[in-house]
């Protein structure tokens, strides 16, 4: 039994991610700000309903799904809930811990606070593409384990959209130097 239980809503399971480990071919860090996203929630890619670009969001819970945004980034999310329900968590930024030479070589860049602050970073610093949509984030080439850490947890609106951007739904850890943008 894997530690983490994704067949719950999106907005449960995301908090309980921040801390996690999270890595893809060994490359990766210390998730440190989610957000979740639900089928019920306009601002969700699963709203309208299953398309061949969000299907993956309707799959079994556990799974990855990979979308591009503004045509550029890669960005990263996990499916919650049961088949069919069309609700994720969207990994927003990591503190780098895993693979920094081949982060910052992607990235071309050496702060390392900036190589994962964001959704679009954290792609591009992994080497998320579109085909690890549907792979299961708890098997290779993922790794996906407990924090081992105590973690604060901080939540506030989400940022970056203009549907339902007041709900409180997204999740960092407290006083992190590598979120995307600070909690108010």
């Amino acid at each position: 039994m894997h530690p983490f239980r994704f067949e719950e809503d999106a907005w449960l399971v995301a908090p309980r991610l921040i801390g996690a480990i999270l890595t893809l071919d060994g490359v990766g860090g210390r998730i440190v700000e989610v957000e979740a996203y639900d089928r019920r929630d306009p601002a969700s890619h699963s709203f309208p309903g299953p398309t061949k670009r969000n299907a993956a969001m309707f799959g079994p819970p556990g799974r990855v799904y990979v979308y591009r945004s503004y045509g550029i980034h890669w960005c990263f999310n996990i499916v919650c809930r049961e088949e069919g329900h069309g609700a994720g968590v969207l990994i927003r930024a990591l503190e780098p811990l895993h693979g920094m030479e081949r982060m910052r070589a992607r990235r071309k860049l050496a702060a390392d606070r900036l190589l994962c602050a964001g959704p679009g970073r954290v792609g591009e610093a992994l080497g998320i593409e579109l085909g690890h949509t549907g792979m299961p984030v708890d098997a290779a080439p993922f790794g996906l384990r407990p924090s081992d850490v105590t973690v604060e947890v901080v939540s506030g609106p989400r940022i970056g959209i203009s549907r339902a951007a007041d709900v409180p739904w997204r999740f960092g850890l407290a006083g992190s130097r590598f979120l995307s943008r600070r909690f108010r």
